[in-house]
């Protein structure tokens, strides 16, 4: 496997002596991240492993894995557990986003007591093409687009992380050849072959029914327009600065770009930590500036509301 990012450049953005957490589900990806980071000199790894108790015995077994690798690198193990189908069902949501969102609570919760807020992940090239597609298909904008970056931050649970995918360009079958070749043993996610989650279906239908069908690899190209719209997200994100004001001025919310009224009104949701901001959401908040609207008042999740008063706009 080739270098996958520039190793000076990872190593002086985040110094191998300082405490990062590292995910790791026991598959052949986060298998390999660990081998791979652990020999770049990254000694104060903390290992994180999340039992999402899908699989019975089989998510047991995942984590008593994760354990052993621990031990055997001599690094910090910080493992969870969650009843994943219970929350998807509490939430109504699909298992898949439900599993994402647990994992990232119990990213946060770890972060705290080990004062760290760097975690790598092991999402490779393959992952981002996937996602860039299954984010097209459900109507995303350049901020779904572009969800997957090499470095971005997000802040879970009143906790800034910092995530780091040094994989991002390496592809699936580098990183077979790298386990190979250090001859790492890992677990197999039996899951992962099921075609009922859309993600599953992405990878083992559409993809390859795309590239048989257009003569071509086509993930390639995928994977360069999904690392462009990620450069052009990150210019979008730094022409709007971060607001943890508690109200927004609809005077200078009129005189942004629509573009730029959208990516204001993220920030802010965002940092009034109201959970699943998406377009229609932004759209309902904006409303409250157009100049001839007649509504004062939109929806929130979670019994809460957006209301306009006095040239401002707060949330109730």
């Amino acid at each position: 496997m080739k270098p996958p990012t520039n190793s000076s450049r990872l190593i002086r953005n985040f110094p191998p002596d300082a405490p990062c957490l590292i995910g790791v589900s026991g598959g052949r990806d986060s298998v390999a991240l660990l081998h791979w980071l652990i020999n770049l000199g990254y000694k104060k790894l903390i290992v994180c492993h999340l039992n999402h108790q899908l699989r019975g015995r089989s998510s047991d077994a995942d984590a008593r894995f994760v354990k052993k690798l621990a031990t055997k690198y001599d690094v910090d193990l910080e493992l969870g557990g969650a009843n994943v189908r219970a929350l998807a069902k509490k939430k109504k949501m699909s298992i898949e986003t439900a599993a994402r969102q647990a994992r990232y609570s119990f990213f946060a919760k770890a972060a705290k007591p080990n004062r760290c807020r760097t975690i790598f992940l092991a999402h490779h090239a393959d992952d981002l093409v996937e996602t860039f597609l299954l984010n097209l298909i459900r109507g995303a904008g350049l901020t779904g687009l572009a969800a997957m970056r090499e470095i971005s931050n997000r802040r879970i649970d009143s906790v800034d992380l910092t995530i780091v995918r040094p994989f991002l360009s390496v592809w699936r079958a580098e990183i077979d050849n790298y386990v190979r070749e250090h001859h790492l043993k890992f677990r197999e996610d039996a899951t992962n072959k099921k075609l009922d989650p859309l993600r599953n279906r992405i990878r083992h239908r559409i993809i390859p029914y795309l590239e048989k069908t257009l003569g071509r690899n086509i993930r390639q190209n995928i994977w360069r327009t999904a690392i462009i719209a990620a450069e052009e997200e990150n210019w979008i994100d730094n022409e709007v600065p971060d607001s943890a004001d508690a109200q927004l001025s609809v005077h200078k919310l009129r005189a942004l770009p629509v573009a730029l009224q959208r990516r204001a009104i993220l920030k802010w949701l965002r940092a009034q930590n109201i959970s699943e901001v998406g377009f229609d959401l932004i759209e309902r908040v904006r409303s409250l500036a157009v100049c001839e609207a007649h509504t004062a008042k939109v929806n929130l999740p979670k019994d809460r509301h957006a209301r306009r008063r006095a040239g401002r706009i707060f949330i109730e």
